[in-house]
């Protein structure tokens, strides 16, 4: 059986570790932590990526840069 736990490390606590504990009573088990690449997620599709991409190429040649209004943010 394998559980994927996806969370701020800020919320870690006992209740995390209780809760895997009665998931895997008597098991041995692993726990693999690493930090999560938002930017790998979104670059795996083809389409968002090459959408991505074309954003970053834009913004660095200062093509379609919207920007907003600031009165609204004062």
């Amino acid at each position: 059986m394998q559980t994927i736990y996806q969370l701020n490390a800020d919320e870690l606590d006992a209740n995390l570790l209780e809760s895997i504990r009665a998931q895997f009573r008597h098991k041995e088990i692993e726990i693999i932590v690493m930090e999560r690449d938002e930017t790998e997620y979104l670059l795996s599709s083809p389409a968002n990526r090459e959408k991505l991409l074309r954003a970053v190429a834009d913004v660095e040649a200062g093509r379609n840069i919207v920007t907003p209004d600031q009165e609204q943010f004062q």
